[in-house]
């Protein structure tokens, strides 16, 4: 369990602080990876060159450095790249105060900007299908929301009993929502829109129009829903949209219309073949230009180090992640291998010494996807020749790549490809094809031919 304490620049400024620091941590029997040290925005801006240098050292031993309140009057984006900060805990008035005054508006801002100059672009979550029961909405408007038989507020989906459901037969609330978008739109690159299908296809196409007008090309990311769920609520009268449908409004969906399948595949409880026939499927089922949001995990789903606990099937798997078709959901605390999953209710900060470290993989396969057309204009397609390998290959104009990602150690796949030599993009080395046949030790292959 981790210990917070908070500095302040007078203390980091002490001559004496690292001495003291370890004497303390002696006396307590307390390891620096245990310790987060929360320092305060405004004290970080106050700090001397010998107090920046002990934020740093504090860093290098251990100690998990937290910039707090940060989007104060004192915030610079450019102090979380000067400083070896691991977390940033935003001060509430960032996004209280949009819209209430021009300094709110000038701190998103500034905010927004600094990412971008981090080479990101930043979505912000959105959650339109209900609200908490004292928002302020619930106040304002009740007549904007679903009501039980007795009049009192509610939901639909009787096992989220912390929220209340926004009911969209009236137009005031269309009006409100698409406004505030359109406000948002002026900050932020796209919207990630929580239980989009539980929110009618029509307010969205709507709305997709109005914020086109305020910030043309803004990113829209559906989490849509597992078609158990959909048929669950269609049973009971409540309409649910399908991917299929929301492709009308939305660039990108959730993975989870195949999620059982993936999950059985990755537990063993039910074949290889069945889950990369799923994958197959979306190929003809959507459009050409459809995009998946692929996730081995998320804040919904179970660790992928918990689930898959041989941690070269996990790299096999997490290559396979980048490579499939459509683009990759990184849950913080993936890259490291962690397996366990934080609570969705309370402060629970990633523990950053996890089983593995899938960083310098997750780079290379990230810059791979981003850089190569293949992956966006081919034609793609997976299978296992033996219910323990998947082979995906993308076929293009000019050229063909084929990744073969063992799930179970060491291999020898079949593969469509001419006998030779060929270089393993993933890891920069030679491999050879023989009567068809790669050979590997359990790394996976992507050969470019």
């Amino acid at each position: 369990r981790k210990i917070s304490v908070r500095l302040s620049d007078a203390e980091l400024e002490r001559p004496d602080f690292s001495s003291r620091m370890l004497s303390v941590l002696a006396q307590e029997g307390t390891e620096p990876e245990q310790m987060i040290i929360r320092v305060s925005d405004a004290d970080m801006s106050r700090l001397d060159e010998p107090g920046r240098q002990r934020v740093d050292w504090l860093s290098d031993r251990g100690f998990t450095v937290m910039v707090d309140n940060f989007g104060s009057d004192y915030s610079v984006m450019s102090r979380l790249m000067t400083f070896h900060t691991a977390l940033v805990a935003l001060d509430s008035g960032i996004l209280d105060n949009v819209g209430r005054n021009p300094g709110g508006e000038k701190g998103v801002a500034s905010l927004v900007s600094g990412i971008h100059d981090l080479g990101m672009k930043c979505i912000l979550d959105i959650v339109y299908n209900h609200t908490s029961p004292d928002s302020v909405l619930a106040t304002e408007h009740p007549e904007w929301f679903y009501h039980k038989e007795d009049g009192s507020l509610g939901n639909r989906i009787g096992d989220w009993s912390d929220i209340v459901d926004l009911d969209y037969s009236h137009p005031g609330l269309w009006d409100y929502q698409i406004e505030t978008l359109k406000m948002w739109a002026k900050y932020f690159d796209g919207f990630r829109c929580d239980v989009a299908p539980m929110v009618p296809l029509s307010f969205w196409l709507k709305a997709r129009e109005e914020v086109e007008k305020v910030h043309p090309g803004m990113v829209w990311i559906a989490e849509s829903v597992e078609p158990r769920f959909i048929l669950w609520n269609r049973e009971r009268g409540i309409p649910v949209s399908s991917d299929s449908e929301l492709y009308q409004a939305f660039d990108i969906c959730y993975d989870y219309d195949i999620s059982k399948e993936m999950s059985d595949a990755m537990t063993g409880r039910a074949p290889l073949s069945v889950y990369l026939e799923a994958m197959n499927r979306q190929e003809w089922i959507y459009g050409q230009n459809y995009i998946k949001l692929r996730n081995l995990e998320n804040h919904d789903r179970n660790r992928a180090a918990a689930l898959i606990p041989d941690e070269q099937a996990l790299r096999s798997w997490t290559a396979f992640l980048y490579f499939a078709r459509g683009t990759t959901l990184l849950y913080a605390g993936q890259e490291k291998g962690v397996t366990r999953h934080p609570s969705l209710f309370e402060r629970d900060t990633v523990d950053w010494k996890g089983t593995a470290d899938l960083t310098e993989e997750i780079r290379l396969l990230s810059g791979f996807k981003r850089n190569e057309r293949i992956f966006r204009e081919g034609a793609f397609s997976v299978s296992t020749p033996d219910e323990k390998n998947i082979v995906a290959v993308y076929v293009g104009k000019d050229e063909k790549l084929t990744g073969i990602f063992p799930l179970q150690g060491a291999a020898s796949v079949f593969v469509q490809l001419p006998d030779g030599t060929y270089r393993n993009e993933y890891t920069g080395k030679n491999v050879d094809v023989y009567e068809n046949v790669i050979t590997t030790d359990g790394v996976p292959v992507i050969i470019r031919t």
